[in-house]
């Protein structure tokens, strides 16, 4: 069975890559190739890829840095039976964090676990990054499909303004405007009132989150520069208290 037009499986793929703040990491065992899983926090790239905070003591790290190739499944955490909520395994390649990214990994992981700062300064963990090649959406009957990354991941590229000035843009939202940031969760994505923040801005739209509560607001068109992120948040919160 295909799935319905108005499925749109991207956009699910993506929400579902924001979204997640914990996930089943698979890696293949140095020596054997068993395969072996572990419960593992992350984060998102700006393009949608998963972040992981990890430590080299640990048995996956040690898998990875044998073998690069992973696998990590993402759920809704749907209430009643988690089968019936969507789910995507994603598979790639955990890559290190070099020098020239370690940063922008850095502020999006603790943007999203800010109880990690103290992790961050142990010598033991790294940045990795999973560089996805495909994913395996699963989203109920009929509505199971395949993608590829061009698919699911956020087109990054002229967005370098945007990237440089997210944290900053970030830090002013939830210092200056968390009523606008509240009245895009609860008017616009129909969440329940809650003390919610920003915690990342791509060209796509930005990640809210309220203690475990995490949410994804779309923007209608892509922005690629802190001015035009400027008038879409402004644009946005107009909209949303016309919602009154």
């Amino acid at each position: 069975m295909q799935p319905t037009p108005d499925f749109d499986a991207g956009r699910l793929t993506r929400s579902l890559l924001r979204r997640s703040r914990q996930g089943a990491l698979a890696t293949l065992m140095a020596g054997t190739g068993d395969p072996y899983c572990s419960l593992v926090n992350l984060a998102s790239h700006p393009d949608g890829s998963p972040i992981l905070l990890i430590s080299r003591l640990a048995l996956h790290t040690r898998n990875i840095l044998g073998d690069a190739r992973v696998s990590l499944m993402l759920d809704e955490r749907a209430e009643g039976d988690p089968l019936e909520g969507a789910r995507i395994m994603l598979a790639g390649r955990a890559e290190e964090a070099g020098a020239d990214q370690e940063e922008i990994l850095r502020q999006r992981y603790l943007n999203a676990h800010p109880s990690a700062e103290a992790f961050v300064k142990f010598k033991d963990f790294s940045f990795f990054r999973i560089r996805p090649t495909g994913a395996h959406l699963v989203a109920g009957f009929g509505r199971i499909v395949d993608l590829g990354p061009e698919q699911f991941l956020t087109d990054i590229s002229g967005a370098v303004a945007l990237l440089e000035a997210e944290q900053g843009a970030v830090e002013h939202m939830n210092a200056d405007h968390r009523d606008a940031i509240n009245l895009y969760a609860t008017r616009l994505l129909g969440a329940g009132a809650a003390d919610w923040s920003c915690t990342g801005c791509d060209p796509d739209g930005m990640d809210l989150r309220a203690g475990t509560a995490t949410l994804r607001l779309d923007f209608p068109e892509r922005v690629t520069g802190p001015g035009e992120l400027r008038k879409m948040l402004v644009r946005l919160a107009g909209e949303a208290r016309a919602k009154e």
